[in-house]
Parts: C-alpha cells; sequence; structure tokens
C-alpha cells in the first residue's frame, strides 16, 4: 500500500512535471514565434527605410548644383579630309589637283559636373575637357558660363574649372565612398546625350573595380544608367553627399546594359584639394616596379598566401632604395595599411603625404621586416630614373633538367643575337625545352636571370645547384628574377620530378 501510495505521489508528481514542461515549452515557442514576427516587422522596417518611395525631396536638394559642361576643340586638317566622303574627296582631287585648304572645323565634347564650392569651383572628368579650346558650364537655371581649367589630372581622369558667377552657387558636399556597401542604393545625375538635368537610380554592384583605365583604379561599379554625357557627374547617397563622379560604362552599344563605373569620392577628394591649392596633384611616390604575388610565387618565396606586392626593381636613390628595399621583398604593409591586392600598394603609395616617414613591413627571406621610408613625390623625372642593376660576372654553359632550361653565360655573341641590354649582367637562357615548367611561364631565349630565390647567381651551376637545393629542401616551386629586354619581372617555375 505504502508502495502504491508513492507510486501514486510519484505519478502525480510526473504529471505535474509533465504539465509544468509542457507549459514551458508552450512559452518558448510563443516567444521564439514573437520574436519572429518582431524580426520581420523590423526587417520589413528597415529595407523600407533603404528603398524610399520616391527620389524627389532628394532630387531637389542636390540637382541645382549639377551642369552642365560642353567643349570645343580644332580639328586638326588631316581629320578633316578623314571625314570627308570618299567620292567628294575624288571630285575635288580631280578639280583642284589637290585638297582644298579649309578652316579646321570646330569638334564638341558633351559631359556633366558638380560644384564643389559656391565660389565657382566644378569637379567633372578630364576627357570632357581635354584639349579643349572653350569651356561653357550651363547651371540648372539655364545661365551659361565661361569656365577655365584650373588644374587636370590623367591619372584617375579628374579636371577641376572654375566660372565667375555673380552671385554664389549652390555646392555639393563629400561623402565617404569606404562606407559604401554593395547593394547600397545610390543617385546620378548628369547630361546623358545631351538632354541635361536627367536623374537616374540603382545600387551599388560592386566596388573596387579595375578596368585597366590607370595605375589607380578603384572604381565603384553601379546598375544605375549612366550613358554618354553622364562623364563627370555625380553620384550620391541617400543622404545627399557625392560619393562618386561618374567616368565610364562597359556596353557593346555605346549605351547603358547596366553596368557603369564612378571614381570613388575617397579617392578623388584629396586630389581636387590638391589641383584646387597647387594646380596638380602631389602624389606620393615609393621608386619600385612591383608585381603580383601569384600562388606559385607565394609558394617560391614561403609565404602562407598569396598577398601583397612583389618588388621586380627598385629605383636607384629612390626613397625604397635608400630604405633598404630590395629586389625579392614583399610589401606586406604601407603606412599602417595591408596590401592585400598588388595594385594596393600604388594607390596606398599615393595618397600618402610627400615628405611623410613611414613604416613598411616587407617579406624578406621567410621572416617580417619593418624599414622606415621616407616618402617622395612623383614626378615625371622620378617615373624615368634608371633602374639599379645586379653586378654577376659569366660563366659556361649547363642544362637545368629540372626546369628546362639550357643556360650560358652572356657573351658578345649573345647579346648581339637576343638584343640584351648592355648593362644586362647574369645567366642567359639560350634554349627552353618545349615540354618543361619554364615553356609553360613562357621563358624565351635571351631572357637573363640575375636570381633564384633571390639568391644572385654567377653561373649556369649555380642556377642547378639552387634549383637542386630547393628540391632537396622538399620545395616544389623556385623563384628566378628574370631581366627581359632591360625589364625585370619575377617568375615561378616548379620543380620536375
Amino acid at each position: 500500500m505504502t508502495y502504491v501510495r508513492s507510486k501514486g505521489r510519484a505519478c502525480a508528481v510526473a504529471a505535474a512535471a509533465d504539465a509544468a514542461a509542457s507549459t514551458g515549452t508552450w512559452l518558448r515557442a510563443a516567444m521564439a514565434v514573437a520574436l519572429s514576427v518582431l524580426a520581420l516587422v523590423w526587417a520589413q522596417q528597415a529595407f523600407a527605410r533603404s528603398a524610399p518611395e520616391s527620389f524627389a525631396d532628394l532630387v531637389d536638394r542636390v540637382i541645382p548644383a549639377v551642369v552642365n559642361v560642353s567643349s570645343t576643340q580644332k580639328v586638326p586638317q588631316s581629320q578633316q579630309m578623314q571625314d570627308l566622303d570618299e567620292m567628294f574627296r575624288d571630285f575635288l582631287d580631280r578639280r583642284e589637283g589637290q585638297p582644298p585648304q579649309r578652316p579646321p572645323r570646330g569638334g564638341s565634347s558633351l559631359g556633366s559636373g558638380f560644384i564643389i564650392d559656391p565660389a565657382g569651383y566644378i569637379v567633372t572628368n578630364n576627357h570632357v575637357i581635354e584639349d579643349a579650346e572653350e569651356i561653357m558650364v550651363l547651371t540648372h537655371d539655364n545661365e551659361e558660363l565661361k569656365a577655365t581649367i584650373v588644374g587636370r589630372d590623367e591619372k584617375t581622369d579628374l579636371a577641376l574649372l572654375k566660372v565667375d558667377a555673380k552671385k554664389p552657387l549652390p555646392a555639393l558636399k563629400w561623402g565617404d565612398s569606404e562606407a559604401l556597401r554593395i547593394g547600397d542604393w545610390v543617385m546620378a545625375i548628369g547630361n546623358p546625350f545631351g538632354l541635361g538635368g536627367s536623374v537616374t537610380a540603382g545600387i551599388v554592384s560592386a566596388r573596387q573595380r579595375d578596368i585597366n583605365s590607370g595605375p589607380y583604379d578603384d572604381y565603384i561599379q553601379t546598375d544605375a544608367s549612366i550613358n554618354r554625357g553622364n562623364s563627370g557627374g555625380p553620384m550620391f547617397n541617400m543622404d545627399g553627399e557625392v560619393v562618386g563622379i561618374n567616368t565610364a560604362i562597359f556596353s557593346p552599344s555605346g549605351g547603358s546594359v547596366g553596368i557603369g563605373f564612378a571614381i570613388p569620392a575617397n579617392l578623388a577628394r584629396p586630389i581636387i584639394s590638391q589641383i584646387k591649392e597647387f594646380g596638380k596633384p602631389k602624389r606620393g611616390w615609393l621608386g619600385v616596379r612591383i608585381q603580383t604575388v601569384s600562388p606559385e610565387l607565394a609558394e617560391g618565396l614561403r609565404l602562407k598566401e598569396p598577398k601583397g606586392a612583389l618588388v621586380a626593381s627598385v629605383t636607384k636613390d629612390g626613397p625604397a632604395d635608400k630604405a633598404g628595399i630590395k629586389q625579392g621583398d614583399v610589401v606586406l604593409k604601407f603606412d599602417g595599411k595591408e596590401i592585400t591586392q598588388m595594385r594596393g600598394l600604388p594607390r596606398i603609395v599615393a595618397e600618402t603625404e610627400t615628405g611623410k616617414t613611414t613604416d613598411v613591413v616587407i617579406w624578406r627571406k621567410g621572416s617580417e621586416v619593418t624599414l622606415r621610408v621616407t616618402v617622395g613625390e612623383l614626378t615625371e623625372e622620378a617615373e624615368q630614373k634608371t633602374l639599379a642593376s645586379i653586378e654577376t660576372p659569366p660563366s659556361a654553359a649547363a642544362t637545368v633538367d629540372l626546369l628546362g632550361l639550357k643556360l650560358s653565360a652572356i657573351t658578345d655573341e649573345l647579346r648581339k643575337k637576343h638584343q640584351i641590354p648592355g648593362d644586362a649582367e647574369g645567366v642567359v637562357v639560350v634554349e627552353v625545352a618545349q615540354t618543361g615548367p619554364a615553356a609553360e611561364k613562357d621563358m624565351r631565349p635571351g631572357d637573363v636571370i640575375a636570381e633564384v630565390d633571390q639568391k644572385a647567381v654567377t653561373s649556369p651551376e649555380d642556377v642547378a645547384q639552387r634549383v637542386k637545393a630547393a628540391q632537396d629542401n622538399g620545395y616544389r616551386v623556385v623563384t628566378l628574377l628574370v631581366n627581359r629586354g632591360g625589364e625585370f619581372q619575377w617568375i615561378a617555375l616548379k620543380i620536375t620530378q
């Protein structure tokens, strides 16, 4: 009986526990549902905020500061005659004996721009006003003003104009282009096909695009409709700030197909500021030629991952040379900024204040080294400075089967045969096996090998010994510093087994 009551109490307690557990489960489920509903509402509200029903209020605020830019150029006499109809030209030739001397006709260019200062400073693209004899600006209230060029920058396709207005002009503010995320809404205003004051909207499709237009490519890609004539016009964020300058499109037909590119505001703003102050941009200069670190080069350089900028050559007496940077170093950080891709280094150096002394972190022979470099100013003279060469004495011929190369010392005969520069020294490639690793990397007779795995070679035997040593140490790749026609580059070759 006691057992039965105990059992009964136990059942009752169990039942109560089951009921409590059931209630707890229900409450948890109800809370989960409630939280899901709230999350959905919040998401809908967030989406509603990011996708406005209308851009009209934003347009009203910013469109008065957007202008149309037109320029005229003189066309050479030769270009005029090329434009004539073939039959008409033949007729003139027969009648006059030669093409008539006509006054040059004027070419024209249409684009966009935007006011950044009430005093009349206007930003546009360099290609809009390139070779212009006269530049006219049409404001939103249809006032036509003659503009002069304050300065321009071909490398980033930027230009700054100045107009003299009777009253202060409405001006726009720069925004932070680094804050843009892929998927953010943006709005463009410009002068497509000369129509003027056209507004389009879209999203940020991608960032940091390289379209091979210059050394500092870092474009914002958008699907906002951009066409001919939009060049130089502003791209806005939803706060009405300029986050980009519309510059180029990708199109097989010349019209918009939803792939447009804008110069980021963070790249343009300091350049425009320097042009306004000095009449030209003042860029930092390091004095190195660099190349991409491929996965194979990374393995050969004993880097854990392919990143940074590999130094192919160093300009003699340049900032890098004075700081101790050498061929074969991989720049990992500059001025506290990580170099994830090779093309990031020129832009970061260019944006660094000239005369500033900063840290540069490099990878050298298996370990990180920090050096101090004083940034120079990039001038035409600096760009044309002669690169340093490596002095290595010649030696006898040898075949390196592991790479598929036949090598020789540089002789006068080989210099003449392969047009090897007079100051190039090292070990010359005289034959490349058709199926070897060197052939796969397009090595050619006449290439001069200066270093193997960042160590200077003085003979073909040196190359063979370095390759064999790398194989014995378990490495699958070696890196060669190759001088081809006076241009240095690093090539990673697999070691055949």
